[in-house]
């Protein structure tokens, strides 16, 4: 598996209907996170800065890439991007986070 973690950015004053819309998670979506190689997902929030940190395992890269152009997925960056920075085509404004120390 490849682990990934990112950082991502919520409005002030949106993390209740983050978790909320999280826990709630379609269960299509779920299905493409699986279907394109994604497991042990999990994200962070700082409450203090309002910054996200995801962590995730996948697969493959190319794989996880393709998710990104999925029906489902542009549907759900659609939903969520009242919450969050977002670029133009919805998507999470993201910046993916370097590892320095991994211990199993």
């Amino acid at each position: 598996m490849i682990r990934k973690a990112f950082k991502m950015y919520l409005k002030a004053g949106c993390a209740d209907e983050y978790e909320k819309r999280h826990n709630e998670l379609w269960p299509e979506m779920k299905a493409m996170i699986h279907e394109y190689g994604g497991h042990n997902y999990s994200i962070f929030l700082d409450d203090e800065t309002n910054i996200l940190y995801g962590y995730i395992e996948i697969e493959d890269e190319e794989k996880w890439a393709q998710s990104a152009d999925t029906e489902i997925n542009r549907k759900w960056w659609k939903y969520m991007a009242p919450l969050m920075r977002v670029n133009p085509d919805d998507s999470p404004v993201s910046n993916d986070l370097r590892c320095v120390f991994h211990l199993d």
